[in-house]
């Protein structure tokens, strides 16, 4: 049996861990918002309609900044619709996802919910550049944010809102590169009104920190292009970058499917170099950063079979976009976590889409029972656990081929270092059949025992969490890890996610 080793050295590190990096999204989708997080009558909703049983598992899934109101929805969003009494809220048609937007859920209760998930649930809002432009990305900064005295603050205090709800991350519009886009725009387009909304919004307030819409993906046929053309317009204006990205098996392809943060490296990295190639084509010192702010398994094939079929027809939260996640699929994703970890120099906001329901490790029924999908657990174990500095980590693993992306290392591999010493690894097995031996060599980090080694994995790879059955699935002790003598030995399962902490 082939062994994989890498070696672990505090004299070398990627960066240091953002918070943010463990952030998700809430977009008015399907079942995200309502009889989701928002469920007025349920058995565990809170006078506000908010669901406990939901925000007893946001809180356990460890999330960060929390992205809002879009997503495609952002494209058609009128900011008005959503403030004041809920009886006066208009109902209107969602041109994104061809439903009917009631509104009963705002701004204002948005707010309220971050605050309620805990103080590390911080507002990133995203303006409508799609349909809408400067003065309403104004207006609404003002309405947020402005303490008091002008006629939009007073109208939040009016509406009960006396406090400013202090958004400070804004997203300039989404995916406004893609044709789907309600307002789509050339890169041309786009950089001109992302730079004269940014301006105008630090003429407001000079600290805030702005996403600028990078590529929906690698594969448009415009990538880098527009990176590279809109950041020609706003690099001293925006602080980062977006990239999004879904990953599933194509025809079949589990050898790639499991691969799927070899593609997303790529990404980070060809989205880094295009961005500093513009940063010395102007003369910069400053560094833009990447908001990774929509990322997942995502079986979009099944999306787009019934999206073409014309099924939908203006329903209210309608049931869209809810894929049941296997153990194979949350192999992948913890793989993708661990690519996040591994650039955490430059990503430095990433937002798992979504939160509940929509492509979601929390899924719940209405008027029944909330629970976790099986990529709950690896986002849980590498929020609270992935705090600190990354180690730079380099495999020498066993290989295997893919048809996506050739020969690719069957071993996964990331470490975190905290504050009080401690070390976190973060393992993924690629292989499906067998088992993998890991050492790793310990240089200089004063470690002595293993405090846990925990895995996700399953005989039975489709295996899933359900209604019916919500915890057939869960991570599971592994016996007979060890450190002797300045060397960790491990056997990974096959097709498993690993998390092995060190004290």
């Amino acid at each position: 049996m082939h062994k994989a080793r890498f070696t672990l050295d505090p004299a070398f590190t990627v960066g240091e861990v953002n918070p943010r990096l463990f952030g998700s999204f809430v977009e008015h989708l399907g079942r995200c918002v309502y009889t989701g997080i928002f469920e007025p009558g349920h058995p565990t909703a809170d006078a506000a309609g908010l669901r406990q049983d939901v925000l007893d598992l946001v809180r356990e899934l460890g999330v960060t900044a929390i992205r809002y109101p879009g997503g495609n929805f952002v494209s058609g969003y009128k900011w008005e619709d959503s403030v004041g009494p809920v009886e006066d809220r208009p109902r209107r048609l969602d041109l994104a996802w061809r439903s009917t937007e009631t509104n009963r859920f705002g701004l204002s209760e948005y707010i309220a919910f971050l605050k309620k998930v805990g103080p590390q649930a911080e507002p990133m809002m995203a303006l409508n550049l799609g349909t809408r432009g400067v003065a309403e990305a104004l207006e609404l900064q003002e309405y947020a944010n402005h303490p008091a005295g002008t006629a939009l603050s007073d109208l939040r205090a009016a509406h009960g809102d006396k406090d400013p709800f202090g958004i400070n991350l804004w997203c300039l519009g989404n995916e406004m590169d893609g044709p789907w886009q309600t307002g789509h725009k050339t890169a041309q387009e786009y950089g001109r009104v992302a730079a004269e909304t940014a301006r105008a919004m630090r003429q407001i307030d000079p600290g805030v920190e702005l996403v600028a819409c990078g590529s929906s993906s690698q594969s448009m046929p415009t990538f880098a292009a527009w990176e590279a053309t809109v950041l020609e317009e706003t690099y001293d204006l925006v602080d980062h970058i977006s990239l999004h990205a879904y990953y599933q098996p194509e025809d079949g392809d589990l050898d790639s499917f499991l691969a799927s943060a070899v593609g997303m490296e790529s990404f980070i990295e060809n989205v880094v170099a295009t961005a500093d190639h513009i940063g010395a084509k102007l003369k910069s010192k400053k560094k833009i950063n990447l908001s990774f702010d929509e990322w997942n398994v995502w079986y979009i094939s099944e999306w787009h079979e019934i999206e073409n079929s014309g099924a939908r027809d203006w329903a209210e939260a309608p049931r869209l976009l809810e894929d049941n996640y296997s153990v194979m699929d949350a192999v992948v994703f913890g793989s993708l976590l661990i690519a996040l970890l591994r650039h955490a120099d430059r990503v430095t906001v990433a937002c798992l889409a979504q939160l509940v329901n929509v492509i979601a490790p929390i899924m719940t029924e209405p008027g029944g029972p909330a629970w976790r999908q099986t990529t709950f657990f690896p986002f849980a174990q590498a929020s609270r656990y992935g705090r600190g500095r990354v180690l730079d980590v380099r495999v020498d693993s066993p290989t295997y081929e893919t048809k996506k992306y050739g020969e690719t290392d069957l071993l996964h591999a990331t470490a975190v270092r905290a504050e009080d010493g401690t070390v976190t690894v973060f393992a993924v097995n690629r292989s499906r059949t067998d088992a993998l031996p890991l050492d790793i060599a310990l240089n200089g980090l004063d470690l002595t025992r293993v405090v846990e080694h925990s895995a996700l994995a399953d005989a039975d790879p489709d295996a899933r969490n359900t209604l019916d059955d919500p915890e057939r699935v869960a991570p599971h002790a592994v016996d007979g890890t060890a450190l002797r003598d300045g060397t960790l030995s491990a056997v990974l399962e096959p097709l498993s996610w690993n998390v092995i902490r060190l004290a």
